[in-house]
């Protein structure tokens, strides 16, 4: 691992929230299904050092963001029975438990300032898409007049990675004016654990080392525009 950060390092720095800086956070797929231990087909089997970590820095930033009112987006992976998302089991199913958010994360709920949406595909910014061609998301950012934006969650190489490439994309287009940034904080984002040794033998399992796809979903964000935080400051 050591190896690989030295051969694609990953430049993150501390990132500076003013007051003004019409910030907003969105939220990706903390939900039971990807981080309550044994809630479900992809839920970790046992405590995971670093879920665990994205949670409590996740909860933390949105409590931040809560108090001063700023503009909060929580997407929740949802998909309806019996329409798998390819190569994954069947996951997050609407209604179900699996696809509500961590137990620490459930008062946003009840925020005046968070905005709630259900999404049946990895990637957050294609989920947003209403029957009638409008995105929730690019309506959020364009009516909150959002500079910057914070992002977080689970999966680090997977849903998040998606997001913030098709969020970048969309900015680099003018599609969503006034954004100017986007901060993966990567101390509030994980992914999940698949070993190799229990990955062998199998055709439709792929290894998923935890560290190494973490640091590859870092390094690929970073690569697309983002700028990847190890630690966000808010200046009063």
């Amino acid at each position: 691992m050591e190896m690989l950060k030295n051969e694609i390092p990953v430049e993150e720095e501390t990132v500076l929230i003013s007051e003004d800086a019409k910030a907003g956070l969105v939220l990706v797929d903390i939900t039971n299904g990807f981080c309550t231990v044994g809630a479900g087909n992809l839920a970790p089997r046992e405590e995971n050092k670093q879920i665990l970590e994205m949670i409590e820095e996740s909860v933390k930033v949105a409590k931040v963001f809560c108090e001063k009112k700023w503009p909060v987006l929580a997407f929740l992976d949802s998909h309806q029975p019996g329409k798998l998302e390819h190569p994954y089991p069947p996951h997050c199913i609407n209604g179900t438990d699996e696809s509500n958010l961590v137990p620490s994360l459930r008062w946003i709920e009840d925020e005046p300032n968070v905005t709630i949406r259900h999404k049946d595909c990895y990637d957050g910014f294609v989920g947003s898409i209403q029957e009638d061609g409008s995105n929730t998301f690019v309506d959020w950012v364009k009516k909150n007049k959002i500079k910057l934006l914070v992002v977080v969650g689970i999966c680090t190489d997977i849903c998040v990675l998606d997001f913030v490439c098709s969020t970048i994309s969309a900015k680099n287009h003018g599609l969503l004016h006034p954004l100017e940034d986007v901060v993966v904080y990567s101390k509030a984002c994980a992914t999940f654990d698949f070993p190799a040794p229990e990955a062998a033998g199998s055709k439709q399992l792929q290894a998923h080392p935890q560290e190494l796809m973490h640091h590859i979903g870092l390094y690929m964000a970073k690569g697309r525009g983002a700028k990847i935080a190890t630690q966000l400051t808010f200046h009063h």
